[in-house]
């Protein structure tokens, strides 16, 4: 039996961790993981640990945090240092999942195969920061999983092994999210057993057609603009959930909307004027069309129902959301 394949692994959020834990359970050796320094979070902001960071101190895994990989960055020395610790952590392959920090040519080199990234769409479409959200937002009928062979471009390198994933109707970020997370813990499992078999993975270029770019989420992208069509209104409600939620404003409070969903209606009334409010969702007109929202919050509240939202929070006909500012 040959030596179990090494497996230096860098990753931050829950997506990561759940590869990581498929490939500590699939008996691969981990002899580091590389993770981004502790955040500050929830309504204390205090410094919380990473997903992939508590999951490696719980199950013993060395661990290093390093600000920067990038010697002329602004953290050189802690980069040369972590250089360093690669460099003398034997290792076969590194493996790298929505990990936040960009890697340096010089660090795409030391693993003898390489670093392999999982990546949450089928490249070349969407590449970048946010795949899932922007293929929910663009009305995409299918997303996946593309296992690539890194290089120093921006989600550019060779495909190694894809899985098709179809977008169902009523998908979010956070649904969606968590079925990208378990294909690509089990794609990338199965690329590694291929690559611990036949010493190699068999690369692909990725074409030069279709490429698009996913753009970061900002907080401001949440305002939904009710002149828009109601259809484009209810995927970016599903595409901002859980982060950074679809608002609306109504005389200077702020409200989330959850989930809504799009009436073919046509109304003579100004786009974000209330069209009806009943138990089961509240109708505002659109630039085209029209959508009744069903689940709301207001600042401070949590998520509830229509009905139980509109018991507490007086929403009537002919009340009007303020647009975009």
């Amino acid at each position: 039996m040959p030596d179990p394949l090494r497996v230096i692994f860098a990753g931050t959020p829950e997506f990561a961790a759940q590869a990581l834990a498929a490939i500590h359970a699939a008996g691969f050796a981990v002899p580091l993981v590389l993770t981004q320094p502790d955040r500050p979070a929830g309504r204390g902001m205090k410094l919380a640990p990473s997903a992939v960071k508590q999951f490696a101190l719980a199950h013993d895994l060395p661990l290093a945090q390093p600000p920067s990989l990038r010697r002329q960055g602004k953290f050189p020395a802690e980069a040369a240092q972590a250089i360093e610790q690669l460099r003398d952590t034997p290792h076969d392959v590194m493996v790298v999942a929505a990990y936040g920090l960009i890697l340096p040519q010089e660090v795409l080199e030391i693993a003898p195969h390489g670093c392999i990234n999982i990546h949450a769409s089928l490249l070349p479409r969407w590449r970048g920061a946010a795949p899932i959200h922007r293929a929910l937002e663009a009305g995409d009928a299918e997303t996946g999983i593309t296992l690539m062979q890194m290089d120093a471009g921006l989600d550019t390198g060779p495909m190694l092994s894809t899985v098709r994933l179809a977008i169902a109707p009523a998908d979010t970020t956070g649904s969606l999210h968590d079925k990208l997370a378990l294909a690509g813990a089990g794609l990338v499992v199965a690329g590694l057993q291929a690559l611990a078999r036949d010493g190699r993975l068999p690369a692909t270029p990725q074409p030069d057609e279709g490429v698009t770019y996913a753009e970061k989420i900002s907080k401001q992208e949440g305002h939904l603009d009710c002149r828009r069509d109601a259809a484009v209104l209810a995927r970016q409600i599903r595409a901002f959930d859980p982060f950074p939620g679809g608002a609306v404003v109504l005389d200077g409070t702020v409200l989330k909307i959850w989930a809504a969903e799009v009436l073919d209606f046509t109304s003579s009334a100004a786009p974000g004027t209330i069209l009806e409010v009943q138990p089961e969702g509240v109708t505002i007109a659109c630039g085209r069309g029209a959508l009744r929202a069903t689940q709301w919050q207001k600042p401070g509240g949590k998520r509830l129902a229509t009905r139980e939202f509109v018991a507490g929070f007086g929403l009537h006909a002919g009340q009007v959301f303020a647009p975009p500012q």
